[in-house]
C-alpha cells in the first residue's frame, strides 16, 4: 500500500514501536490499523495513548514531533539522494519556525514570528520632519491665498512686490493683520526669505502666528513650533515683541504691526530697520492711529526724515487722505497709504454695515478707529503719554501669570472691576491683580468687552471669573442696567461693591487712577490698546449747570466705549486713595456709595 511505503521508516525493525504508534495516531490512524501495521496488541496500544497522553499534546507538539522523527530518519540514511537534502533543508526550515511560533506562544513579539520586522527596526532611526510641504501643497496655498484677497489687499501685495518699504495707516478690523500674516507665508514657502512679526508685545505678534496656522489648516497642516521653520527651503518665520534683546541678530522681510501704539518706536525703529537693511528685505509698517504725540507720527509725516538734515535737503510729505487714498511712493523713498473703512467697503469689502457702526460710535471714536484720524489727546485726561510707561510685552515680564491654566495665578488675590452697559452698549469687565508690597504695581491681566449679553449672562460671566482666581473684591457700577448685574452677583458674591455715581465718585475715581499712572504703578499688555484707547476718551467737562467739573468719554447720550476704562477704575479704587499699600490695604474704604 502507498500509505505504508510511506511510512516505512516507522514501522521497520530498527525504530522504537511506541513513537511509531503515536506519530501514525497523530497521522490519523485508527488504533486497530495502527496495532495491525506495528504488529502489536490493540489494548498495548491503547494503553500507550493512555500513559503518554497522546490527546493531550498540542498541534505543534505533534508537528514538531514528526517533523523530528522524519528528520533524524534523513540524517541517519546512508545513501542519500538529491530528494533526500532537499527535503532535509525544508524540515529544518520548518522546525526553525515552529520554534519561533513557540516563542511567540510564550510572551514574545512579532519579530519571533517574522525576523523582518527587527531588520526593518534595526536601521537608525530620522526624526519625521514637521512642516514638511509637497509640491501640490505649495501649490494649494497659493491658490488659497490669491483666491481670498480683497482687492484692497491686492492692493498691498502689488505694493510689496514694487516697493521696499510701506508704511499704512489703516482701519481697524479690515483684515489687515491677518492679510500681511498670509502674505508672509506665503513668501516664506515661496521664495525662501525669512520673516519677522514685531508687535508692541509678544502676545500680540503670536496673533499673527495664529492667522498662519489658522492658514495652513486649509491644506491639512497643522504647523508646529514657536518658530515656523519650512524644511522644503529652511525658511523661518519669528514673531517677536519689543522687549526681545536677540531681535538684532535676525534678518529677513519684517513686520511691524500696530506701531503707532509702540513704547520708545524710535528706538526699537532702527532695530527693526536694521533687520531689513538689505535690498532683498522689505520694510511694512502697518497701524491704527493713536495719538498726534506719539513718536510714530513724525515717521508716519516724515518730519523724522528732516532731522539733522540741511533745508535745502528736507521734504514735506502730504498725508492727507486725499493724497494717500490711492496709495503714492513720498519723497522719503517710502509707499504709504491710508486705507478707511469707507475705502475698503467701495473696493468690495462688504462685512460692515457702516452705518450702524456710525450710531454705536461717537463722531470723533469713529473718525480714529474707522476714518485713520489721529486722536489730540492734549484735552484728555489720560493722555497717551501717561498710559506708555503702562504697556508692557506681558509674556516676558509676568513670569507668575500663567494664562491658560486653571488657576492663572494660583491662589494670590485679583480683583474685579465692571463697567455696565447703559440702553445697549457694550459692558466692561476688567481682573486686576494688586500688588502684594506697599506701592506696587497693578496688573491688568484680563478685560472682556460684553455685546449683546443681558444681565444674568454677565453675572455668569463674573461667577466663573471667581471660580478662576481668588477673588477677594468686586467693584460694580450699580447705576440704571448695572443693578441687575450687581443684585445678581451679590447672590454668590455677597461681598460686592456698588457704585452709586456722583460728581464726587467720579472725581475720587479719577484722582485715585491719575496718581496711579503718576506714580507708574499700573502694567498691562501693549498689545491692547483698545484699553489705552478707552482711557485717552475720558475728558474733563463741566456739568450742565456749569457749576461744577465732572468727567465723561467721548460718546454719545446713549453709547460708551470707555467702559474698559472706568471698569478698571472701580477695582483699582479698592486701594483707598489715601493709601499706597497692596492687596490687602481696604482700611477707610466706604462700601457703598
Amino acid at each position: 500500500m502507498q500509505n505504508v511505503k510511506l511510512l516505512d521508516h516507522l514501522i521497520s525493525d530498527n525504530t522504537d514501536p511506541r513513537k511509531s504508534a503515536r506519530s501514525l495516531y497523530w497521522a490519523g490512524y485508527r488504533i486497530a490499523r495502527i496495532a495491525e501495521l506495528l504488529n502489536e496488541n490493540v489494548n498495548t496500544i491503547h494503553s500507550w495513548k493512555r500513559r503518554d497522553k497522546w490527546d493531550d499534546s498540542t498541534p505543534l507538539e505533534r508537528v514538531n514531533a514528526v517533523l523530528e522523527a522524519q528528520l533524524i530518519h534523513l540524517v541517519i540514511k546512508q545513501n542519500k539522494e538529491g530528494k533526500d537534502f532537499k527535503e532535509i533543508d525544508l524540515l529544518s526550515r520548518q522546525l526553525e519556525r515552529t520554534a519561533r511560533i513557540e516563542r511567540y506562544k510564550n510572551g514574545g513579539n512579532e519579530t519571533d514570528l517574522n525576523p523582518n520586522v527587527a531588520n526593518r527596526n534595526s536601521a537608525p532611526k530620522q526624526k519625521p520632519k514637521t512642516n514638511l510641504l509637497t509640491d501640490a501643497q505649495i501649490e494649494k496655498l497659493n491658490e488659497l491665498f490669491n483666491e481670498g484677497l480683497y482687492e484692497h489687499q491686492r492692493i498691498w501685495y502689488r505694493a510689496g512686490i514694487n516697493h521696499r518699504i510701506r508704511n499704512i495707516n489703516k482701519s481697524r478690523q479690515i483684515g489687515a493683520t491677518m492679510y500681511f500674516s498670509h502674505e508672509g507665508a506665503i513668501d516664506a514657502v515661496n521664495t525662501g526669505r525669512d520673516q519677522i512679526y514685531l508687535s508692541a508685545s509678544k502676545a500680540q505678534a503670536f496673533q499673527s502666528r495664529q492667522y498662519i496656522v489658522d492658514f495652513f489648516h486649509g491644506i491639512d497642516m497643522d504647523l508646529k513650533g514657536d518658530v515656523i521653520h519650512f524644511p522644503h527651503n529652511d525658511a523661518r518665520i519669528r514673531f517677536l515683541g519689543t522687549n526681545s534683546k536677540t531681535a538684532q541678530s535676525y534678518h529677513g522681510n519684517v513686520y511691524l504691526d500696530e506701531y503707532f501704539w509702540i513704547s520708545r518706536f524710535l528706538e526699537f525703529r532702527k532695530v527693526a530697520s536694521a533687520m531689513a537693511s538689505q535690498k532683498r528685505w522689505r520694510q511694512t509698517y502697518l497701524s491704527t492711529p493713536s495719538s498726534i504725540t506719539h513718536e510714530a507720527y513724525k515717521f508716519w509725516t516724515g518730519q523724522l526724515f528732516n532731522k539733522g538734515r540741511r533745508k535745502d535737503e528736507q521734504i514735506r510729505i502730504d498725508v492727507s487722505h486725499k493724497a494717500l487714498k490711492n496709495g503714492a511712493v513720498c519723497a522719503d523713498g517710502q509707499w504709504r497709504q491710508i486705507v478707511t473703512i469707507e475705502d475698503a467697503e467701495q473696493l468690495g469689502f462688504d462685512l460692515f454695515d457702516i452705518n450702524q457702526l456710525k450710531m454705536e460710535y461717537s463722531p470723533d471714536e469713529f473718525a480714529n478707529l474707522f476714518l485713520c484720524q489721529f486722536i489730540d489727546d492734549s484735552a484728555s485726561v489720560f493722555p497717551l503719554s501717561s498710559l506708555q510707561p503702562c504697556m508692557i510685552d506681558s509674556w516676558d515680564v509676568w513670569n507668575d501669570y500663567k494664562p491658560f491654566a486653571l488657576r492663572p495665578l494660583g491662589d494670590r488675590p485679583v480683583w474685579i472691576g465692571y463697567d455696565p452697559s447703559h440702553t445697549g452698549d457694550s459692558a466692561g469687565c476688567v481682573v486686576v491683580a494688586p500688588p502684594l508690597v506697599e506701592g506696587g504695581k497693578f496688573r491688568i491681566i484680563e478685560k472682556h468687552q460684553w455685546t449683546g449679553m443681558d444681565f444674568a449672562a454677565q453675572a455668569e460671566a463674573i461667577r466663573k471669573m471667581t471660580e478662576r482666581y481668588n477673588v477677594t473684591y468686586i467693584g460694580i457700577d450699580a447705576t440704571g442696567l448695572g443693578e441687575g448685574v450687581y443684585q445678581l452677583v451679590k447672590q454668590f458674591y455677597p461681598a460686592a461693591v456698588a457704585f452709586k455715581y456722583s460728581i464726587e465718585i467720579k472725581q475720587r475715581l479719577i484722582l485715585k487712577m491719575q496718581d496711579v499712572l503718576r506714580r507708574q504703578r499700573l502694567e498691562f499688555d501693549a498689545g491692547w490698546t483698545d484699553l489705552a484707547q478707552a482711557f485717552m476718551a475720558i475728558r474733563k467737562t463741566l456739568t450742565a449747570s456749569q457749576r461744577f467739573i465732572t468727567y465723561v468719554a467721548d460718546r454719545n447720550d446713549e453709547i460708551s466705549h470707555a467702559d474698559i476704562a472706568w471698569a478698571t477704575m472701580h477695582a483699582i479704587y479698592n486701594e483707598p486713595l489715601e493709601s499706597l499699600g497692596g492687596a490687602n490695604s481696604n482700611s477707610g474704604f466706604m462700601g457703598v456709595f
